[in-house]
């Protein structure tokens, strides 16, 4: 929730950034293709960055954890990718959530045999070589649990964008807020996210 809301700041702050993608303490940022942001200097659009995500997560921590002081400063890295087409985004961002699928389902997997009694050993021996439904039948008949009833934010990890809103009014204007959702985003298997939201990375921002 912490790193979601850093996310937020950063797409309030710079009208420029369309869609983020975030999973466990990463985060991705996708700028409009028509931005000129600083000119375009990747040093200055990464430093810029990764600075206010980092200063915005320190003034935030007490929020979200008001009974554990920070105990040191975090620090986050960062590296500019430019993709020379919307497809090549689609094929980052649905690499990143197959990313989070498969780690998330194996660390699932992992501590909860550990809590069951195994060592760590034990368990990343008895889990080497599952594929994802040996994992799922794993965690549903030696335990009861459900994969895909878990929350969607550790399953699919965060999208934060500009939803439009439309307001019911004689302009007939449409506003953007900035919010977090937690859905599919996988293509080409799963249009629907990007059917329903064409704009996102449309360049007419």
């Amino acid at each position: 929730m912490l790193m979601n809301s850093c996310a937020i700041s950063l797409l309030d702050d710079f009208p420029d950034i369309v869609f983020a993608y975030g999973v466990s303490d990463e985060y991705s940022f996708v700028f409009k293709k028509s931005s000129q942001i600083y000119k375009r200097r990747a040093s200055k659009i990464l430093s810029t960055c990764v600075s206010l995500f980092s200063s915005t997560y320190v003034m935030k921590w007490a929020e979200f954890f008001p009974n554990k002081p920070l105990k040191y400063a975090p620090s986050f890295d960062g590296r500019v990718v430019l993709y020379p087409t919307v497809a090549h985004v689609h094929d980052y961002l649905s690499w990143r959530q197959v990313d989070c699928h498969i780690n998330n389902q194996y660390n699932t997997c992992l501590w909860t045999l550990v809590k069951s009694g195994k060592t760590n050993e034990e368990a990343q021996k008895f889990l080497k070589g599952t594929q994802k439904q040996e994992k799922n039948e794993i965690l549903f008949q030696q335990f009861g649990i459900n994969y895909n009833t878990l929350p969607p934010m550790f399953r699919k990890g965060s999208c934060v964008f500009r939803e439009e809103v439309h307001e019911i009014s004689k302009s007939k204007k449409v506003k953007k807020k900035v919010v977090v959702d937690h859905c599919d985003i996988i293509c080409p298997g799963d249009m629907h996210f990007w059917n329903e939201h064409p704009y996102i990375l449309s360049d007419d921002q």
